[in-house]
């Protein structure tokens, strides 16, 4: 049973790497977007591509951070009904929910891979190859999956507990 608390520390470690670095995009992407508004307004001259490479570092961002927004409960979640509900209900309904996120971001990994291992196209501008950024899709979902795991093995044995 220590592997796994071990294995839950190494994966929420990963996550909390992931998302520190991806945090670290969001000064350049700042820095760019105000250069890039300040060469438009005060000389008319704006940074050539600084839009798309402000969306494929968003996109990094957000991809890298899921998973970690997860892990610390980050997302929105409304427990209205659920706090109402015995306590067993409730995680029998944490439960399914969590099955049906499991189901639906393995089909994401999935295919983001499936996807991105044949993407051949680049940016428009500054012909940046997308095949990295669509295979980040699938390696955020593996980690969400993961994560989403971590949640299901906690519930199930609340649940088994009492």
């Amino acid at each position: 049973m220590t592997w796994l608390v071990s294995l839950k520390k190494g994966i929420q470690r990963i996550n909390l790497y992931l998302c520190s670095f991806g945090m670290l995009l969001l000064i350049p992407m700042m820095l760019l977007t105000a250069g890039d508004v300040i060469g438009r307004a005060l000389w008319a001259r704006p940074i050539t591509g600084a839009v798309e490479l402000s969306s494929y570092m968003l996109a990094v961002f957000i991809l890298l951070g899921v998973a970690y927004t997860h892990q610390v409960k980050g997302h929105v979640r409304v427990s209205m009904l659920v706090s109402r509900l015995p306590e067993w209900a409730g995680l029998s309904l944490d439960i399914i929910t969590t099955l049906l996120s499991l189901f639906i971001i393995f089909i994401l990994a999935w295919q983001g891979w499936a996807v991105g291992v044949v993407e051949r196209s680049v940016s428009d501008m500054l012909r940046i190859p997308q095949l990295p950024f669509r295979l980040l899709v699938s390696v955020a979902g593996l980690f969400l999956c993961l994560e989403l795991l971590i949640d299901l093995s906690a519930s199930v044995g609340k649940l088994i507990r009492g």
